[in-house]
């Protein structure tokens, strides 16, 4: 990036703190974004089809939430008006296959994928999916997952924020916005995050490991 138009947003970042913080407070402690790119969880069974009995996930790299990793192995989503290919499998397995994709996404594959939380799949559409070893016909389980914070219980009481509960968040720069209905999710295995998918980030701005803040109203 160049470096004047790098001061220039810098300078614009500065400002707005300044403007909503006048008296010299510190701001909120900031909130780290990971953007999420379309992927799937998988259960054995459904491994097991894609990949071949026995099968073990190779993990690539780890994420950041304790014990959560890409894994090596892709797959392709087959929709009524499009396809997918090299979508990536997050490990470990889990207990319900659950396909997590954009707005955007469904409008590729021509399906209506509805906004829900991590787990509430009821009613959502299912999908083809192929791997190496097999076609798995998914029933139900594709999702654009909602927006959502990780965080540890110490990091709850730092924020003052419970399980459950929910949230507006602000971003600043050229495209800043106001993320509301953001669920708080508390697990002692979380490390604060706030997951937006790309089409989110896209629309404001945001890159993986970028700041956001709770919404201070006036």
């Amino acid at each position: 990036m160049d470096s004047k138009l790098m001061e220039q947003i810098i300078t614009q970042v500065v400002l707005a703190l300044q403007e909503r913080f006048p008296n010299g407070e510190a701001p909120p402690k900031g909130i780290p974004v990971g953007v999420s790119n379309r992927h799937l969880h998988l259960s054995t069974a459904d491994a097991a089809i894609l990949f071949g009995e026995g099968h073990p996930l190779t993990k690539i790299k780890d994420l950041k939430q304790e014990g959560e990793f890409a894994a090596e192995e892709t797959v392709t989503l087959i929709g009524p008006k499009g396809v997918l290919r090299g979508v990536r499998v997050l490990g470990p397995l889990r207990g319900k296959t659950q396909v997590e994709i954009s707005l955007t996404d469904s409008f590729s594959l021509g399906i209506k994928a509805p906004i829900r939380d991590s787990g509430q799949t009821q009613g959502s559409p299912g999908i083809s999916i192929a791997g190496p070893c097999g076609v798995l016909m998914l029933r139900d389980g594709v999702i654009v997952a909602a927006r959502h914070i990780h965080m540890s219980p110490a990091e709850a009481d730092a924020f003052r924020l419970h399980d459950q509960d929910r949230v507006n968040i602000e971003t600043f720069g050229p495209r800043g916005v106001i993320f509301k209905n953001v669920l708080i999710r508390v697990h002692p295995k979380f490390r604060l995050e706030m997951h937006l998918d790309v089409d989110e980030a896209n629309a404001a701005g945001l890159k993986n490991n970028d700041a956001v803040y709770l919404y201070r109203q006036e």
